[in-house]
């Protein structure tokens, strides 16, 4: 009977040591320290966490695990495990740079294309432009008669004065868009 109590007393020994070794410790954002048997929140940086229960880390890591050759030697095998630690996000799952370049292309040339259908609407337009302003200057050199309408929507006739003035304003039209 003895024999059964120690048994039972050395497995809850077991059991305590191994629940008091999955203890986390970290510093949060207040600088306080915080104890628990759960990880730390995603925003707690790994400068902050004191403490990790076991050789395990419960958080999700996409690094690979280093693969040793058998044949190393043994300055090789100390240097390796200082090499070996690698930033969380260091490296990438397979497949997804694949679907994220494919869509930053997709997205690029998107972009391109709208660059490329704007500036054809702004060459356009000015070839529009400049049609009109050396048709009006042809009007305006002709030296027929041109009505306009004024403020009060009344139709007067342009004077030579205006005319001139009308002409320079077409002339400097096309001499910025008629290139």
């Amino acid at each position: 009977m003895k024999l059964a109590h120690l048994l039972v007393l050395g497995s809850a020994c077991l059991l305590g040591a191994t629940a008091a070794q999955a203890q986390w410790q970290w510093v949060d954002q207040n600088n306080k320290k915080v104890f628990s048997d759960q990880a730390p929140p995603p925003d707690i940086p790994d400068k902050n966490i004191l403490r990790r229960p076991g050789a395990a880390s419960s958080r999700l890591s996409f690094s690979p695990a280093p693969a040793a050759a058998p044949e190393a030697d043994s300055t090789q095998a100390a240097a390796s495990p200082a090499a070996a630690p690698r930033p969380p996000g260091g490296a990438k799952p397979p497949g997804v740079d694949k679907e994220l370049e494919e869509k930053t292309r997709k997205a690029e040339e998107a972009e391109k294309a709208k660059q490329a259908a704007e500036a054809q609407k702004v060459a356009q337009a000015k070839t529009e432009n400049c049609k009109r302003a050396r048709e009006g200057k042809a009007t305006m050199d002709s030296g027929i008669r041109v009505a306009r309408l004024n403020a009060q929507g009344e139709r007067e006739i342009m004077d030579d004065k205006l005319r001139a003035a009308e002409a320079q304003r077409l002339q400097s039209l096309i001499d910025s868009d008629c290139k």
